[in-house]
């Protein structure tokens, strides 16, 4: 209960601050998804949240979607996010892991537990170092960026960093931003969700009580995602990177160790 109590604080916070920057919701629920559920579980379990929530972005924001650029780079990542999934999956499949102890602390690495964590430095290390910031592509690059950033989403869910990195020097307005980015991302979270399958009842969600939390979740970042479009034009993103930035330091670093 108190598990999922705190998993809904984080999902509303989250959500609220991920609004304007497109980037964070899923990241961050990832960690706090595997304190509950094996690593395959999830990130199923976050891609339907972090889904289902940018579906409700969606229908707040539909009017300000740029149909273009959801085309030229959406469609490329829709089909990049199935070899994504695929090799998640695959990892997932993997046998084997390497058990370490010090002192009071010890944890169990295995493979999807270790890529997953170091996907998540790599994704903090982007947003610390303002790389993406400097970061000026030419819109004829879109294509590839949906390739990009649509691949990265079906692995492990981060897709928001190169989505960010070829859609920021387009100049959309903030209503723009947000609801194109919405879109994409409903489009990349349904195909992954597709690819992973059955992934919640073969690796922990064996019945509806397992399912509770996250529907708990869902709603949690529902309101969060309400609360934040009422003050879309008010808020600045730079605070917003740098918290996520440190927050997913710590987390990817306990799970690429194996200590979540």
């Amino acid at each position: 209960m108190l598990g999922t109590a705190l998993l809904m604080f984080a999902a509303f916070l989250v959500a609220f601050f991920t609004l304007f920057t497109g980037f964070g919701l899923g990241t961050l629920l990832l960690p706090a998804f595997a304190l509950v559920f094996p690593p395959l579980a999830a990130v199923a379990a976050t891609a339907v949240v972090h889904g289902l929530n940018n579906l409700f972005k969606l229908t707040l924001l539909w009017r300000n979607v740029d149909r273009r650029v959801l085309f030229v780079f959406g469609f490329p990542a829709v089909l990049a996010a199935i070899p994504g999934a695929r090799l998640l999956t695959h990892l997932a499949e993997l046998s084997g892991s390497l058990s370490w102890q010090l002192g009071a602390l010890n944890g169990e690495v295995t493979a999807i537990k270790s890529a997953l964590g170091m996907l998540i430095l790599f994704f903090a290390w982007l947003e610390l170092s303002a790389v993406v910031k400097r970061l000026q592509i030419n819109r004829r690059w879109l294509p590839l960026g949906g390739i990009v950033s649509g691949f990265f989403g079906g692995l492990s869910g981060h897709q928001g960093a190169f989505r960010a990195a070829f859609l920021g020097p387009l100049g959309l307005s903030p209503g723009a931003w947000a609801g194109t980015q919405a879109a994409i991302a409903v489009v990349v979270d349904a195909t992954r969700v597709l690819v992973y399958g059955g992934a919640f009842m073969s690796s922990g969600l064996q019945n509806a009580a397992d399912a509770r939390p996250l529907v708990a979740v869902t709603l949690a970042a529902f309101a969060g995602s309400y609360a934040g479009k009422r003050l879309l034009h008010k808020t600045t993103m730079e605070g917003i990177r740098r918290v996520t930035g440190v927050l997913l330091l710590l987390t990817g670093t306990a799970l690429a160790t194996g200590l979540i």
